[in-house]
């Protein structure tokens, strides 16, 4: 599934920027570090931004950390909520621990894309609610909210 082209997202679709903030808000938000560049206004306020790195750079309002365990320990400790909201090396790289995706399926096909969210393996995910809306003046694609929970092993 083709999530962005050239470090921006492709498509505009107001009603999805407006989910995310709900589902997210005073949560804990990790993203990588050309995720958080992308940001048009820099961290989100009202979540507590966490750059997944390599590098020793700081960015303004988020902390930073160097390996999804770091990540995944402070997780573990809070018993929140975290939101891993990209780019696809950080979803690909934590896939295998999540219990729940939260996907947005936009019914159109891109012109172009350089990054991916990785294939939704049936037999590994459940589809749990789908929510479904039309394109309208706001929104130029058909689209959808779709909840996924880890299938049991």
């Amino acid at each position: 599934m083709a999530i962005g082209y050239g470090n921006r997202l492709l498509f505009h679709i107001p009603a999805d920027l407006k989910h995310f903030k709900n589902i997210t808000m005073g949560h804990a938000i990790v993203m990588g570090r050309k995720t958080f560049e992308s940001l048009p206004k820099g961290a989100l306020p009202g979540r507590k931004n966490i750059v997944l790195t390599h590098s020793s750079v700081s960015f303004p309002g988020a902390e930073t950390v160097n390996s999804l365990a770091q990540v995944i320990d402070m997780a573990r400790a809070s018993g929140e909520e975290v939101f891993f909201i990209g780019g696809d090396s950080v979803y690909r790289e934590v896939e295998k621990y999540a219990d729940r995706l939260y996907v947005t399926e936009i019914d159109a096909v891109a012109a172009e894309a350089d990054a991916w969210f990785p294939a939704i393996d049936r037999g590994r995910w459940i589809e749990k609610s789908r929510d479904s809306f039309p394109a309208d003046e706001k929104n130029p694609c058909p689209y959808s909210f779709v909840v996924y929970e880890r299938a049991a092993e």
